[in-house]
């Protein structure tokens, strides 16, 4: 069924009039796809269909719940510290459909299907709807989104099905034929110089509890910042880990509710690798994202910092030192389409106004945040020091679920009413 037909079928209607009561009670992880098989066990089943890809709007809708951009976000408004200026916290100035701290939104998407491995970026792609000026509908989020989607190698990713590239339990269903498999992950470079920030901006800075010492040179800004108390760092970089976990999760889990409103099969888990995900499997034959990673006897595990020209972490390599990639932290936050410059649009009344009245940071400011960033840099040969700089936990995965599978081995209820009847009403194939 084309884009059109479907359209005229009435998905969307029924999709924006889905309960959410009903997809939080009947969200359940629905591992068994069109054309899957687990050849053992008392669940011994081998499906008699072919395995089916998600249309394309079937998969834009999935994207769009996951990273989709939902209107310009209303900000911290107020701290005593800095009053009359607003909070300039944040990294990106317009809301999507999972919450960031302190709106930092350091987290993209990617994606693989059968089609090849994508890049979908919203972070920075300012609010692709509006909800002052129209309505935000399914429909709408298909059709603004459409044209983030970034190709970038033909055919799904590969992951052997087998350990230690996918976990045990998961290699027959993982990233099967017809599947949609989708991969938040974190830069967690930027998150951390967000928390720095956060940090400098109330009065605080950090020492090296792992080394115990007090970082040099912090004595120079200690108008800036209290000097006698300082966070521990490995204190403020799992505070990022925390934070930018709670990005990823959230995303997939939005994802997760919009599969029991479509009527698709799938489910939220962390079962595969993450450096082999990430590139740094070893394996030239399994290049996953095709990140960029370094290994240095400092650290117990390989360190993916990126892939260039795509996502890259702020720190080096993709930054000639940590005060650059300071600078160019300060210039998205500031900078054309950043929160708080005066010609970015926004939910206010007089947006202009409350974006201009955010203090810039200074050239004090981002001297103290750089070194402190640069510290950690060359004490560890990474940055963060203690946790990795690219991070990714969970995944969501869709697919078009095998009914005969659930009729045969559970009972009534195993699956929703939009499960039910979703091929014949998204694909006019009579069940």
């Amino acid at each position: 069924m084309s884009f059109e037909q479907t359209t005229a079928a009435g998905v969307f209607e029924e999709l924006a009039a889905f309960p959410l009561v009903e997809a939080l009670f009947g969200r359940r992880s629905r591992r068994f796809a069109l054309g899957d098989e687990i050849p053992d066990g008392p669940l011994a089943y081998r499906s008699r269909h072919e395995p089916l890809s998600l249309t394309e709007l079937e998969r834009m809708l999935v994207l769009s719940a996951m990273g989709g951009t939902t209107g310009w976000h209303y900000s911290i408004i107020r701290h005593a510290r800095y009053a009359p200026h607003v909070s300039n916290y944040a990294g990106g100035a317009a809301g999507r459909t999972f919450p960031s701290a302190a709106g930092f939104h350091t987290a993209e998407l990617f994606f693989t299907d059968d089609s090849g491995l994508y890049f979908f970026p919203t972070r920075d792609a300012g609010a692709l709807v509006d909800p002052a000026a129209e309505e935000v509908t399914p429909e709408l989020m298909v059709e603004r989104h459409r044209d983030q989607v970034r190709r970038l190698s033909a055919g799904r990713l590969y992951l052997p099905a087998e350990e230690p590239y996918l976990e045990g339990h998961n290699t027959w269903c993982v990233n099967v034929p017809g599947s949609l498999l989708v991969i938040p992950v974190a830069d967690l470079a930027q998150h951390l110089l967000a928390v720095l920030c956060f940090l400098a901006q109330n009065g605080y800075a950090i020492y090296d509890d792992v080394n115990h010492r007090k970082l040099p040179g912090l004595d120079e800004f200690s108008g800036l910042v209290d000097v006698e108390e300082p966070y521990p760092l490995t204190f403020a970089e799992q505070y990022a880990l925390t934070e930018a976990t709670a990005e990823l999760a959230t995303a997939c889990y939005a994802g997760v509710l919009m599969l029991q409103a479509m009527g698709l099969g799938g489910w939220m888990f962390d079962g595969i690798d993450r450096f082999s995900m990430l590139g740094a499997s070893g394996n030239p034959d399994v290049p996953g994202l095709g990140f960029r990673y370094d290994e240095d006897e400092r650290w117990s595990t390989p360190n993916p910092t990126g892939r260039e020209g795509v996502f890259e972490a702020y720190c080096p390599p993709h930054y000639s030192d940590m005060r650059a990639a300071v600078e160019a932290f300060a210039e998205r936050k500031f900078g054309p389409g950043g929160p708080f410059h005066r010609d970015t649009p926004g939910a206010w009344s007089d947006s202009p106004g409350f974006r201009g009245s955010a203090q810039v940071h200074d050239e004090a400011f981002k001297a103290c945040v750089g070194l402190q960033a640069q510290y950690v840099l060359d004490t560890f040969g990474k940055f963060p020091g203690t946790v990795p700089t690219v991070f990714i936990l969970n995944y969501v995965q869709a697919h078009h679920l095998d009914l005969d599978f659930y009729d045969h081995f559970f009972k009534p209820g195993a699956y929703l009413h939009t499960h039910a009847t979703h091929m014949e009403k998204w694909h006019g194939q009579k069940t």
